[in-house]
Parts: C-alpha cells; structure tokens; sequence
C-alpha cells in the first residue's frame, strides 16, 4: 500500500483510513454529510495525491497526444485545460484525463491513480513517434481546493487573481510561498474552486498553509467518500463504475469530446457507432421513495424484468434523496422516464432525470 506524502498528517487529525487505488487514503474526517455541505456551502481541501502525471514534451508531443486522446488537443493555448479519454481499439475506455498545455511542446496528462501503469504502458505502446514521457506520479502531490469560497480563502496566498480564472485554465505561479507551482481551475465536485500541483516535498507546507488562510472561511479537510457524493450529484462518471475498458464512450455521453475532425484510436468504429444510434445509454435517476441505490444493483423495468445496472449510487446528501447512474436500453433513456431499482427484495420506483442532480 502506497502512501501520499501527506499520510501521517491525515492520520494525526483523526481521518479514517482506507485502501484505495493502491493508495492509504483519507476517506472521511468527520462524517460525509458534514465535509459534503463544507463543499458545497464553504471550502474544503482534499489531498488527491494518488493521481498520476505524465509530463510529455517535444517536437511530437502534439502529435501522440492527438493519436491517443479523444478530444482535440490542438485547440488548446497555453495555461488551458481540457477534459478527454483515452479510447482503446475495442470500443471502450483505457482511461479518462486531464490534458494541460504548459507551453509549445510541453503538456501534462492527469490520470487516475488505478490506472497509472495501465495508461503508461498504453500511450507508451503508441508513441510510435518518439515523443519525450515521463512519469511524474510518484514525484508530485495534488490537493483540491473546492468549494464557492476557495478564490476568497485561498487569495492570500497567491500573486495569481484566483476569481478572475476561468474554469479549465491555470497558472504556473507562486502559492503558499512556493515557487512553479500549477494553480488549475479544475475540480471533480461541480462547487468550483482549485487544484493545486506542487512537489512532495512541498506539499506539507502548501497544506499547511492553506488551512491556516481558510480558518477564516471555516475550511475543513475532506475524504473521499464526499468527493465520491459531490461528483456523482453532477453526474460525472467514475473510472471503474460508470465507464471501463468495455464502455462505449458514446453511449457513456462522451460524444462532447470524441472529436472527429482528428484521427485517433478506434476512431473509425466510434464514427459508426455514433451514425448507427446507440442501443443503451447512460442515465441519471431520482428514486421516487427512500432508499439507496448501490453499484451493481438491478435496473428493472415495470414488469420485473432486468433492463440494465446502476454504476454508481448514493443517498444524496445535498438533495435528500438517493440518485444514481446507470446504463439502459435507449427507450428508457428520455428524462421522465420511469424506471424501478431492485434495492434487496423491493423494486423501488425512480425518475430518469437530466444531469446534474444537483443545480447549485
């Protein structure tokens, strides 16, 4: 079991430990419910140290990057993100990334932290054009600074105008006294807010400092149990539950970012799929009475029979009621559809819903 250079602090402020990616990783402090609200009302820093960077550079770096990745990298300037997925050449997904453009010939893939050596081993076997790689994981630290009062708490200790960002670009700056650190307006919870890029070794006074900036704005540490409920009320997917290595992209709702205008992995086999129509699809439901819908548990339609899955379900803190992904036939993928969830012996009815759960 890896740990982040941040274990021993999580430990000393009382966080319940877990495995996680091969990761000790924090998975609660003080209850999910509380660090949720924290999030969505306030501020909250997360220690996600466990994801995986890969520095790519070089006169080709553009060049693999298109090969490999989903959207269109060429359109990105320098201090812009962009969100993608790793297509492999069955019709799912290696992976979905962040892909950062720091300057001409220089980019930084984040990837999940499961995935480290799956996706290096992947872009690895299709650098066919001998762009420079390097993995920076294990070198590198990432905390998430997320919440409607991050830009306020966290302006102190930066020269960079944190409200002035816009979402999916960043800086390379100075923050909580340290030099060439990446200040991103990026985030996995929908309350906007920071994710922060520094070395290990700077990580334990960037963290302290950035809880010593927020006491004011009553920043508290989060888990991941909360980051798992925050992102799942906007319905973003989860590697490993919502989509995987057998997923269609497309019938994942990633056709936002599968640009055709490139040529990329399997992107032939994408196109027709798109063109044909897909037969299944990714929904967001509502349960229409109490429960909690779980992965893996049956999607069944009013007769009983199985029509699909939930991937990822919970009881949703900020709305009260338990909400979930999970792919059915395309007839019962409109909002308003009803459908009903086998929670043990009970076929608890629910409400197709349009994404996000949560509206903010």
């Amino acid at each position: 079991m890896q740990n982040t250079a941040l274990t021993e602090t999580h430990t000393s402020l009382g966080a319940k430990m877990v495995p996680f990616a091969g990761f000790n990783m924090p998975v609660s402090y003080e209850g999910v419910n509380i660090e949720h609200e924290t999030v969505r009302k306030g501020v909250g820093v997360f220690d996600v140290s466990h994801m995986g960077e890969f520095l790519i550079t070089g006169a080709n770096a553009l060049d693999l990057i298109q090969k490999v990745t989903s959207n269109d990298a060429s359109k990105l300037i320098n201090g812009k993100a962009q969100y993608s997925y790793l297509p492999n050449d069955k019709g799912g997904i290696v992976d979905d990334l962040i892909v950062y453009k720091i300057e001409d010939e220089k980019y930084l893939l984040v990837v999940n932290a499961s995935n480290i050596q799956k996706d290096w081993d992947w872009i690895s076997s299709h650098n066919t054009m001998n762009a420079d790689m390097r993995d920076l994981s294990a070198e590198y630290s990432l905390l998430a600074i997320q919440g409607p009062k991050a830009s306020a708490a966290m302006q102190s200790l930066t020269s960079v105008d944190l409200e002035a960002m816009k979402f999916y670009t960043f800086e390379v700056s100075d923050f909580a006294g340290i030099d060439n650190v990446i200040i991103s307006a990026t985030g996995y919870t929908g309350s906007g807010g920071f994710e922060i890029y520094c070395k290990n070794s700077e990580v334990q006074q960037i963290w302290n400092n950035v809880l010593k900036a927020g006491a004011a704005y009553d920043i508290k540490p989060v888990g991941l149990a909360a980051r798992d409920t925050l992102r799942l009320e906007m319905g973003y997917c989860l590697y490993g539950n919502d989509i995987n290595d057998t997923t269609s992209p497309i019938e994942a709702g990633l056709g936002w970012v599968t640009k055709f205008s490139k040529d990329f992995i399997n992107a032939e086999a994408l196109a027709k799929e798109k063109e044909r129509g897909i037969e299944r699809k990714l929904i967001g439901f509502e349960l229409d009475e109490r429960g909690i819908p779980r992965h893996d548990y049956d999607i069944v339609d009013g007769n009983g029979n199985t029509i699909g899955v939930v991937t990822s379900g919970t009881m949703s803190p900020s709305l009260g009621k338990g909400i979930g992904l999970g792919y059915v036939p395309a007839i019962f993928a409109k909002p308003g559809s009803k459908i009903n969830i086998q929670v043990r012996k009970k076929a608890v009815p629910a409400t197709v819903i349009k994404l996000p759960f949560y509206k903010g």
